[in-house]
């Protein structure tokens, strides 16, 4: 039994795991639909076609497959990784596809050892393993990785990482450290600028755990930051000098909030008006350029909410259902549905949330102070897709997080159960003891 209990505590047999199921899923795809030809958007969308301009020669630009410019639609790390793919495997090949999709892989089965790491020190050995063993098989995990050449698990893995060494270093006074989270970060953010949203809460949580036991925190907080603005420095600079102070970190938010609130909208964004689907927005982008169409869209989409905020409210309700359940609809219309396989994945879905809330319950009961970077992950990162359109994909950043809260609730029930059986036998056994 020691044996066992080593086998599946291992990080490494975890991430073997987790590795070998996504190659397998891969694997069947392949048999199943066979990847044919070499057509732009035949994957990768719009980082695809960033990542073919840079491997031409182009630079970073022309996200719609057509010349159109210099483009902040992307933040810049995947769209390099997969220039550098196609550089050397081919632009749009059957090699560069298999050669991504494979890497995705490797980043989604790494993600297993920062959740390890992250459950261990907030946790213990129990709740980081079964978070761990729930990654490896999480339908999204697998999924998402094999089918979406996108940066979800790289953003996974970066952020998972970037959380833990929040609580890492808290201890810690050498610079290199505090430099080394800035970094990572920074890194976080250009793989993802909506990781964005969760720095300021977690890098003030860590300062004011030092600042609380009495440690300096000023020096190393300031270092962090000025590590972080260093990382995502040149990029904000590029677009600053480019689009002449008007985008930041991306370009494309005003596309993304007016294709979840214009008139017609169903219940949670219209995916048919998307340049890529919609041949009339495809050449309004090109006619009038990428940052004067982005902000046609914004205008567009604030109008809309200002006038309709009814329907924007029922938008948004319906996007944060789809957030944690997967779907936009009512549990008892799908249910009704009487599909087995659609079933299945409506129990999964509700299941892993609400043990995440029980996870976040315990945690928060246990210790409220460290519990609050995992409360700022669920609670502030899913805001703007509630604002804009949302996807499952969308949420799989932290879905770490959420695996791991998951285990927690199931170790601390199991901890509860077993207290409960063990306290019952001993009272049964006090009980059958003859009174002397």
């Amino acid at each position: 039994m020691k044996r066992v209990g080593s086998f599946l505590k291992s990080g490494a047999i975890i991430f073997t795991v987790a590795l070998l199921a996504r190659l397998f899923y891969l694997l069947f795809l392949l048999h199943s639909a066979p990847t044919h030809g070499s057509q732009h958007f035949l994957y990768g969308g719009e980082t695809g076609s960033i990542a073919a301009s840079i491997a031409s020669g182009h630079g970073f630009s022309s996200p719609l497959s057509a010349p159109s410019g210099p483009t902040a639609w992307m933040t810049p790390v995947f769209p390099y990784i997969l220039a550098a793919i196609f550089k050397i495997f081919g632009i749009f090949t059957l090699r560069s596809n298999l050669v991504i999709r494979c890497l995705d892989i490797l980043f989604s089965a790494l993600t297993s050892f920062p959740i390890l790491f992250l459950g261990r020190k907030l946790f213990g050995e129990t709740a980081a393993v079964v978070g761990g063993w729930i990654w490896a098989f999480a339908p999204a995990a697998i999924y998402f990785p094999v089918v979406w050449v996108w940066d979800m698990s790289l953003s996974a893995l970066a952020l998972t990482a970037a959380l833990w060494l929040c609580y890492k270093i808290e201890n810690r006074d050498d610079l290199k450290s505090w430099s080394l989270l800035g970094f990572v970060w920074g890194f976080a953010v250009l793989v993802n600028a909506a990781i964005l949203s969760l720095f300021p809460g977690s890098l003030a949580f860590v300062l004011y755990s030092r600042r609380s036991r009495g440690s300096a925190w000023l020096k190393p907080g300031g270092l962090a930051l000025l590590a972080f603005a260093i990382t995502i420095a040149p990029w904000i600079i590029r677009n600053e000098i480019l689009f002449h102070g008007q985008v930041v970190l991306r370009s494309n938010f005003g596309l993304e909030l007016w294709l979840g609130n214009n008139p017609e909208v169903p219940d949670t964004w219209t995916w048919w008006l998307h340049p890529t689907g919609s041949r009339k927005e495809y050449q309004e982008f090109f006619r009038v350029g990428e940052v004067a169409y982005m902000q046609e869209k914004t205008t567009a989409a604030i109008q809309f909410i200002k006038s309709h905020p009814t329907e924007v409210l029922r938008f948004q309700a319906h996007r944060f259902l789809e957030t944690w359940t997967g779907n936009s609809d009512a549990f008892t219309d799908i249910w009704n549905t009487k599909d087995l396989a659609l079933r299945a994945e409506l129990l999964a879905n509700y299941s892993l949330t609400l043990l995440m809330l029980l996870g976040l319950l315990f945690a928060y009961r246990a210790s409220p102070l460290n519990s609050l970077p995992l409360l700022n992950a669920v609670v502030i990162f899913p805001i703007p897709y509630y604002l804009c359109h949302t996807n499952p994909r969308y949420r799989h950043p932290i879905d770490p997080v959420i695996v791991l809260l998951a285990g927690y609730a199931c170790a601390q029930i199991v901890r509860i159960v077993r207290s409960r059986i063990e306290s019952g036998n001993i009272t049964q056994h006090a009980k059958a003891q003859p009174v002397r």
